[in-house]
């Protein structure tokens, strides 16, 4: 253990390789986290209605306790097709799913492409993680944002929610992160977890005020607070605008090219993550240039 923990120390080649192996590895149970954890929060919300309702007798209580676990580990991974159980060799990370031309082995239905998307990704940028900070615990750190970050924006396209369960950790983490100032003093961590809520709470009642509407949910206040405690308050009017040019150019090519009306939500969960992401790697080199350009005569 020692002899790898040297390695990787020395080498900067076995340590991005190793960032990379890891994020595909851990970009397939990524997946599975976008895929169960908003069922978990279905079902929970479920029965915690029917218990405020005074719908739960001691006979579905007793049901309840004995129903099939279902949770991230349990039970094991299996087409919803045709209930054919992944073996090992058909979880590798891509592999597998060229191997299996993008489909079940069982019944031959078609696998999303989103499964292996998200492995690249994951894998993608942990080695850039790994190559932009070093050996350290900054890259440890960002490769823990990119996971949480590419968890929230595939739930939040899929559901339009940011799960507390994510989240909340995620601010935490920062905070803890920033403690000995690995990305901003913690002073600056917790104004910014502080400013960042406050600043989309501010703009949601606002707009409720004026419109009578909501224009975005919670979780959207939580995950900004999450990314000004890692990255600190300085780092917010950055990314709020980085997500917010990209949320409308997104937003006007969904309603041009697929017609997409406005009165149908587009969740902004996933600009603030692209934004929150492009602010870790290159926040201070923008902010730089930005202010060598206003000085400039």
């Amino acid at each position: 253990m020692t002899e790898l923990f040297h390695l990787l120390q020395s080498s900067s080649y076995a340590f991005i390789t190793t960032c990379a192996v890891l994020g595909l590895m851990v970009g397939s149970f990524l997946n599975v986290v976008i895929h169960r954890l908003p069922k978990m929060m279905e079902l929970g919300w479920q029965h915690q209605c029917a218990e405020l309702n005074g719908d739960v007798s001691l006979e579905q209580t007793e049901k309840t306790s004995t129903a099939p676990v279902y949770n991230l580990i349990t039970p094991r991974s299996a087409c919803p097709h045709c209930n054919h159980l992944i073996s090992a060799w058909e979880n590798i990370p891509i592999v597998s799913y060229l191997l299996l031309r993008g489909r079940c082995r069982g019944c031959s239905a078609t696998i999303s492409p989103r499964y292996p998307i998200i492995e690249a990704i994951s894998g993608s940028l942990c080695a850039y993680a790994a190559w932009h900070f070093g050996f350290g615990w900054a890259a440890v750190g960002a490769i823990l944002l990119i996971w949480a970050l590419l968890t929230l924006t595939a739930i939040d396209f899929d559901t339009q929610l940011l799960p507390d369960d994510i989240t909340l950790p995620l601010l935490w983490t920062g905070l803890l992160f920033n403690i000995s100032g690995v990305y901003t003093s913690l002073h600056n961590a917790v104004l910014g977890a502080v400013i960042g809520y406050l600043a989309l709470w501010s703009v949601y009642w606002l707009f409720k005020l004026v419109t009578g509407k909501e224009g975005m949910g919670y979780g959207d206040f939580k995950l900004l607070a999450a990314l000004g405690a890692w990255m600190g308050w300085e780092m917010l009017p950055l990314i709020i605008l980085l997500s917010s040019l990209v949320g409308a150019i997104v937003g006007i090519t969904l309603m041009i090219v697929l017609k997409h009306g406005r009165n149908i939500p587009i969740p902004f969960g996933p600009y603030l993550a692209g934004g929150g992401l492009i602010a870790l790697f290159w926040g201070q080199t923008l902010t730089q240039e930005y202010l060598q350009l206003l000085s400039a005569p």
